[in-house]
């Protein structure tokens, strides 16, 4: 009998053969899916969300800072008139007199002292440009006369001034003048608005200039007190001495011209000394030659070659100034090298314009005071090539002659 085949239970063939086809498709756990390779990664959209933030935050504070640039600029500038009145509220203080008042008895002095130079100047000015308008036609005359005379011409005044005065150039400066008044006045009120603002920040810093350094160094360690205290002090140091300095310079030029004026029988000549002694030293680079323009012109009303007189004694005067006299006086106050004083106005002008003219040279030598005290110094060595000496073979000869002689005896 042939063996039968053991029959085996379909639902047990049918779970075998389940298994083996299940076991292909079973997912490896070491090897993710596609769906979820194909997933964004989780620090991405903090990333964007994060990027955008920032350029949005930095573009926000570059649109502040271009809004808030002449706030700034005239907080810079209360800060050094502070500085350089600093010394004076601090005198006025040590004697019993409150901060808020000693700094308001100097504003008022500076104001008064500012108030009647421009009154007087105005004055000047308006008395000498009426004078000008009525000689106007004499100076034409002696113009057209030498222009006739050296060149063989047969010129006009009458027809000069006529082409003068109905010249389409003429014309058209009226009526753009005529149409920016309106501009004027607003720069005039604009410029108003900035003294005052200057004029205000100032006071406050004068007058609360310990409250400020207190709250100042209430945020930082002691070590970092001692460093912005002793850096506030050389900038007090330093800018009063600059404006020490200046002060002095510009009353030894008022002087220099006032004699130069009165001799040449210049009218308003104590007006045009102090206005050639101010400008001159308060105006960096081209202050001097802005100076002397307007005692020029007052100079040539009178006698022409009186401007050139004029013209000669401050080109002179410019000379001795810078050799002889401003070394002297800035010495003890500033101590700063002549080029790096050029280099620093230069790069102000470059940076804040006019206002960094102004207040380069203070900024710079308090800066190079500062730092002078980090770093450390070692002396030079007596070399010829360092102190500029060139050594001479006859000397050194003798040199040793002598040598040789002391040695033997």
């Amino acid at each position: 009998m042939a063996p039968t085949e053991e029959t085996l239970p379909s639902g047990a063939d049918g779970n075998a053969d389940g298994a083996a086809a299940a076991a292909p498709a079973a997912v490896n756990p070491e090897k993710p899916s596609t769906s979820e390779s194909a997933r964004m990664p989780r620090w991405l959209p903090r990333a964007m969300v994060l990027a955008l933030a920032l350029v949005a935050c930095y573009r926000l504070a570059s649109w502040a800072f271009d809004q808030l640039t002449g706030l700034l600029l005239n907080i810079v500038i209360a800060f050094f008139l502070a500085l350089a009145i600093e010394p004076a509220v601090d005198r006025m203080s040590a004697r019993g007199m409150r901060r808020g008042l000693a700094t308001g008895l100097v504003f008022l002095g500076i104001l008064i002292s500012v108030a009647g130079f421009f009154t007087l100047l105005g004055s000047m000015l308006a008395d000498q440009i009426v004078t000008m308008v009525e000689d106007f036609p004499k100076y034409l005359d002696q113009v057209v006369s030498w222009v006739n005379d050296t060149f063989h011409t047969e010129l006009s005044r009458l027809e000069i001034q006529d082409s003068l005065l109905h010249s389409d150039w003429l014309q058209s400066y009226v009526k753009n003048s005529a149409d920016n008044v309106l501009d004027v006045s607003t720069q005039v009120l604009g410029g108003l608005f900035k003294v005052l603002t200057v004029t205000l920040f100032a006071f406050y810093f004068a007058a609360d200039g310990p409250r400020l350094r207190r709250a100042l160094c209430s945020v930082l360690p002691p070590a970092r007190q001692t460093e912005v205290l002793r850096a506030w002090e050389i900038a007090v140091a330093k800018t009063g001495g600059y404006i020490y300095s200046r002060g002095v310079m510009a009353l030894i030029s008022g002087v220099a011209h006032y004699v130069l004026l009165e001799t040449l029988a210049v009218p308003y000549a104590p007006a045009l000394a102090v206005w050639v002694g101010l400008i001159s030293q308060f105006i960096p680079t081209i202050g001097t030659y802005l100076a002397g323009a307007l005692p020029m012109l007052i100079a040539f009303t009178v006698a022409p070659w009186y401007a050139v007189w004029v013209l000669g004694f401050v080109v002179i005067y410019q000379q001795f100034e810078n050799y002889l006299l401003q070394p002297r006086i800035t010495a003890k106050t500033v101590d700063i090298h002549p080029a790096v004083s050029f280099g620093s106005v230069i790069a102000g002008t470059a940076l804040l314009g006019a206002v960094g003219a102004l207040i380069a040279i203070p900024a710079t030598a308090t800066l190079q005071a500062f730092l002078g005290a980090y770093i450390k110094r070692y002396d030079v060595t007596d070399d010829p090539r360092v102190h500029g000496r060139t050594r001479r073979r006859g000397a050194s000869a003798l040199a040793r002659v002598r040598h040789a002689l002391s040695r033997r005896s």
